[in-house]
Formats: structure tokens, sequence, C-alpha cells
């Protein structure tokens, strides 16, 4: 069970709602170490919710999708999610998921993300007015730029 283990998250409930890329997980696992799997699991989950990779509000696989995908017992990624639940980096909704939660412990670079995009936009924001260009536009032309970027790197 050595890395990279790749956990795909075709589902669209799992792709971002913003841009619709595919979205995958890479964790590396190491069954030769002292390391619990499930710690294993936990800290690498932990960390994609740290640097905001797995953002506020995104849905974690199921137990059973995650284990199946990693070779793992079902049991072992209940225990991750039960852990990161007691962490507060997580919550379970019953038979909707589990799910990010909207403040993660930990997640400074989560908030100085938002930080980042906003200074972005409203820098953006500025250039456009100074062209006299609307709203409409704007977004019209900020989807275009996405498109653009997302078909260049396929």
């Amino acid at each position: 069970m050595r890395s990279p283990s790749i956990v795909d998250l075709t589902d669209p409930v799992y792709s971002t709602q913003q841009t619709g890329r595919h979205k995958q997980m890479v964790l590396r696992l190491d069954a030769e170490t002292a390391i619990p799997l499930f710690e294993q699991v936990r800290a690498q989950l932990s960390v994609m919710v740290a640097v905001g990779h797995l953002e506020p509000g995104s849905r974690l696989p199921t137990v059973r999708y995650m284990a199946s995908q990693l070779g793992l017992a079902a049991g072992t990624i209940a225990r991750t999610y039960r852990e990161l639940e007691s962490d507060g980096v997580v919550e379970g909704r019953g038979r909707r998921g589990t799910f990010v939660v909207d403040e993660p412990p930990h997640s400074e670079p989560v908030q100085e993300r938002r930080e980042r995009v906003k200074a972005a936009a409203l820098r953006f924001v500025f250039e456009l007015r100074q062209l006299g260009v609307n709203p409409e536009t704007a977004y019209l032309a900020v989807t275009e730029a996405f498109r653009e970027l997302e078909d260049s790197e396929t």
C-alpha cells in the first residue's frame, strides 16, 4: 500500500461549484510505518482543509467510497472521519454526508486566501471601472478567462 493513492472525486457533488473542475485527492499511505493508517489519512485530510484544497462546505467522499479507493477497511475511514469531527475539521450530517466545517480550526491559510482573492477582485474591478466596463461584461470576461486557462491546462 505504498503511496500515492488517488481518491477520484468524479461525483459532481465533489467538484468545485464555481469552476466545475474535476478534483481528486492524493494521499500517501505507508502500511509499514508505526503510524496507524487512520491517523495517516486524518493528518493528510486535515492539511488539505488547512491549505484550502478541501474548501469549507466541501463534502467528503462516503466512507465506503473512500475505503474502496484507498484499499482500506470501511472502519478505518469511519474512525478517520470521527477523529476529524472530534478535531472540529468536519461535521457529519447524517445521510447527507460528511462536510468540511465553515470555519475549520488552524485554517489561517484559508482566511489569507480569501483576503488575497478579495484584494485581487478589487484591483480587477478598479481597472474595469477605469475602462467603463459594466458588471455583466466583467463577469463574462472572467468566465471566459477561466475557461481559456482551464483549456490550456488540459
